[in-house]
């Protein structure tokens, strides 16, 4: 079943919020695919290389601005004069460890910078729907279950609590300025751990992976017994824009206005589980780093998404394994040498799409 129109998406005009970064730059991609006219509104790229350059994406949008999300007057300006209906919120710091390292920086990105896009939203009434990213860090970790939409909020680390923050601003924010009669309506989403071709991030498991291999070394870990939601980055992206196409369409009610898109409970496996599967395809160990002999901070040790919300209003689903994800990680990676960027992310969007 194919739950995204492309009939709705072609000639749209969308904004899209950290196109430079790994998710955003798929967005973008898919978007283009789909017909979409992109602008997108974002810091230069963190990371060299980075899936913004090798894809050239500046080349496949309507308009690519460097631009901060914490300057409201050239955001504003930026989205009203890009005439769009749709907004994808995704720019973020989006990194636990560095949260900690710089926890000023995070908050004022991902509050004030949210802050800014609702007041922009709010005072643009051609945006009609909005899709603003937080994180399945939200949820309050001391309890082990399977989190759904309506559970307990609550963050430790300066990034999840950042994230928090962003979740009771949109409250305010919908039940405020939102009425049941505005013609405007608005979406927070949370995906799982999302990872693909193309992420070049520090301090994340599948980059962190690739450049050891890169070095032809083994792979050292932190902590291997971490379970995660993995899940390819095209899973959620195809859940925001079914959410969008539904929601612009008055499709869903207003008052469902928090999901997540989460991969499916076989699909959170342990952060060992990740490396080993890489470890034994490029034929290397791995080892476990003795934390003690390094000043981390803990992290979540198990987190795990309901999707069901998703799947019964929407028709979403998960479609691919996470086998089948990682082996498409790899087979990125490899034909990377031979292929452009740009198309290798087509070829794995139009798979996905037919799968």
């Amino acid at each position: 079943m194919n739950f995204i129109d492309r009939k709705y998406w072609k000639n749209k005009r969308v904004f899209v919020t950290g196109h430079t970064g790994f998710k955003g730059g798929w967005l973008c991609i898919f978007l283009n695919l789909l017909g979409a006219h992109v602008t997108g509104y974002s810091l230069k790229p963190l990371t060299k290389p980075s899936l913004f350059y090798r894809a050239n994406i500046a080349k496949i949008v309507k308009k690519s601005i460097i631009g901060d999300i914490r300057d409201y007057n050239k955001l504003h300006s930026a989205i009203k004069s890009s005439k769009s209906t749709i907004l994808f919120h995704l720019a973020a710091q989006p990194l636990v460890r560095y949260s900690y390292e710089n926890p000023v920086e995070t908050f004022n990105t991902n509050f004030n910078g949210t802050l800014n896009i609702l007041e922009s939203i709010r005072n643009i009434k051609a945006i009609k729907t909005s899709i603003l990213i937080t994180s399945d860090k939200v949820y309050d970790i001391s309890k082990n279950k399977i989190f759904k939409e309506d559970d307990a909020l609550f963050g430790v680390d300066p990034y999840s609590s950042s994230k928090v923050c962003i979740e009771h601003l949109f409250y305010s924010y919908t039940k405020s300025f939102f009425s049941k009669e505005s013609t405007q309506r608005l979406a927070t989403v949370r995906a799982g751990n999302v990872i693909g071709g193309g992420d070049y991030s520090k301090d994340r498991l599948i980059p962190d992976i690739f450049r050891f291999l890169i070095k032809k070394q083994n792979i050292i870990i932190r902590y291997p017994k971490a379970v995660r939601p993995w899940q390819h980055v095209l899973e959620p992206l195809s859940g925001y824009l079914t959410l969008a196409q539904k929601l612009h369409n008055k499709k869903i009610k207003r008052l469902k206005q928090n999901w997540n898109f989460g991969p499916n409970i076989s699909s959170c496996k342990s952060v060992f589980y990740i490396s080993s599967f890489f470890a034994k395809a490029m034929k290397k160990k791995v080892i476990i780093r003795d934390l003690k002999k390094n000043n981390y901070k803990k992290e979540t040790n198990i987190l795990r998404l309901n999707n069901s919300k998703a799947k019964t209003y929407l028709g979403w689903h998960p479609r691919w394994s996470l086998e089948k994800s990682l082996k498409n990680i790899l087979i990125w990676n490899k034909d990377l040498r031979n292929k452009n960027c740009l198309s290798l992310c087509r070829k794995q969007i139009k798979e996905y799409l037919k799968s």
